[in-house]
C-alpha cells in the first residue's frame, strides 16, 4: 500500500512546500492538495515548487473540477509539469465542491464530468480529442503521462469511475462503506470490459497519531462536515434511501443545518456539531501507531492501493514523523536482500 498526504494551500506557500518535502523524506509516495483557489492559494503554482524541491513524490489535486477550470488548461498545466519534472503528476477530479460553491456556482452534471474525464485523459496523455467540434491535441506533450482519478460517493459516480477512471478516490476510511464502493467501482469496470484491477483505489481521510482520542475528535470533526456536503447531494438526488447507498453514509446528516465554506476543512468548524463521535472514529484514523497500522491493514485487505491522510489538524509534523518512522515501514512491501 502506498501512503500519501493531503495538504491545504494555506499561506505561506513555503510551509506547504516544506510539508511536502518532509513527506518525501519520510517515505510518502504522493502529495495531494485541496483545489479551492479562492479559499486558499493557487495550488498549481505551488506544485512546480514542490516538484522542483523533491525527486520522487507524485503530486496532484484532491480534487479539481471542470466547472472552475477548463480542462484544456488543466491538461496543459499537468503536461507542462510532466515535461519539466518527468511524469510525476496525478489528477484527481470530481463534480466540484468548495471551489464552485464559494463562487455561487453549481457542480457539473455526471454526464458533463464523464466527458471532461475522457477529454482530460486524452489531452494530458498526448492524444487527440474532439473538443467543442474540433479535433485538438497538445502537440508538444507526446511523452506526458498523468493518470486521472475520480472522486465519488453515489451510484452514478461510482459507475462512471469504474467505466473510465484510472483510479477511484473515496474520501473516508469507514471499512463497510469502503467495501461497498470498491465493489461498485470494480463491477462497473468489469461490465465495461475493463480489467477491474486497472482501477487503482485511494482512500483519503484524516489521520491523527495520538493517545488523546477526545482531542483528536475535536480536531477532525470538520471532516464529517465536509463529507456531509457530498452526502447531502446524494440524499437530494435519491432520497434518504440513497439509491442503495449504505445507511451508514446517509443517516448521520439528518441534523445537518447547512455549511459555511469560510470554515471549510478547518478544525473547530462551527457548522459540524451534527457530526457524532462515532462518525469521526469510523471516517478517520485516530490512535497510536499500532492502531494506525491495524486500520491501514484492514483497508489494504479490502483492496485499497493507497491511503492518503488529510493533515488538517494541530499536530502535522508529529503525525508525518510517526507515519514515516513507524507506520509506513509496517505497511510497506518488504523485500529480502538474500533468498
Amino acid at each position: 500500500m502506498d501512503i500519501g498526504v493531503v495538504l491545504q494551500c494555506t499561506p505561506p506557500a513555503a510551509r506547504v512546500v516544506d510539508l511536502a518535502r518532509k513527506a518525501e523524506t519520510y517515505g510518502f509516495k504522493y502529495v495531494w492538495t485541496f483545489d479551492s483557489h479562492i479559499l486558499w492559494e493557487e495550488p498549481y503554482v505551488i506544485y512546480s515548487k514542490i516538484l522542483n524541491e523533491t525527486r520522487n513524490i507524485t503530486i496532484g489535486p484532491m480534487v479539481t473540477n471542470p466547472a472552475t477550470r477548463d480542462i484544456t488548461v488543466t491538461a496543459s498545466v499537468f503536461a507542462t509539469l510532466n515535461e519539466m519534472y518527468g511524469n510525476r503528476t496525478v489528477i484527481g477530479i470530481g463534480r466540484g465542491d468548495s471551489a464552485v460553491r464559494v463562487a455561487n456556482g453549481k457542480p457539473v452534471t455526471v454526464a458533463e464530468l464523464r466527458q471532461s474525464v475522457i477529454d482530460l485523459k486524452g489531452l494530458v496523455n498526448g492524444e487527440s480529442v474532439n473538443y467543442n467540434g474540433n479535433d485538438i491535441r497538445l502537440p508538444w506533450a507526446a511523452e506526458s503521462r498523468s493518470p486521472v482519478w475520480v472522486a465519488a460517493y453515489g451510484p452514478k459516480m461510482l459507475a462512471l469511475t469504474g467505466e473510465i477512471g484510472d483510479g477511484f478516490i473515496l474520501q473516508l476510511a469507514d471499512p463497510a462503506i469502503t467495501e461497498w464502493t470498491i465493489k461498485a467501482v470494480k463491477d462497473a469496470a468489469r461490465a465495461a470490459g475493463r480489467n477491474p484491477e486497472d482501477v487503482k483505489i485511494c482512500v483519503a481521510a484524516p489521520a491523527y497519531v495520538t493517545e488523546d482520542v477526545a482531542h483528536a475528535r475535536d480536531q477532525l470533526r470538520w471532516f464529517g462536515g465536509m463529507v456531509g456536503n457530498h452526502v447531502a447531494d446524494i440524499v437530494d438526488r435519491y432520497g434518504e434511501s440513497g439509491g442503495g447507498v449504505p445507511q451508514a453514509l446517509t443517516d448521520y446528516i439528518k441534523n445537518r443545518k447547512g455549511y459555511d465554506y469560510n470554515e471549510h476543512g478547518q478544525a473547530g468548524n462551527s457548522h459540524t456539531d451534527f457530526v457524532p463521535d462515532e462518525i469521526i472514529d469510523r471516517f478517520c484514523i485516530i490512535g497510536p501507531p499500532d492502531e494506525q497500522i491495524r486500520r491501514l491493514q484492514e483497508l489494504k485487505d479490502l483492496g485499497v492501493d493507497q491511503f492518503a491522510l488529510y493533515l488538517q489538524h494541530d499536530d502535522k509534523d508529529h503525525t508525518l514523523a510517526e507515519y514515516g518512522e513507524k507506520v509506513i515501514p509496517a505497511v510497506s512491501e518488504k523485500l529480502r536482500a538474500k533468498d
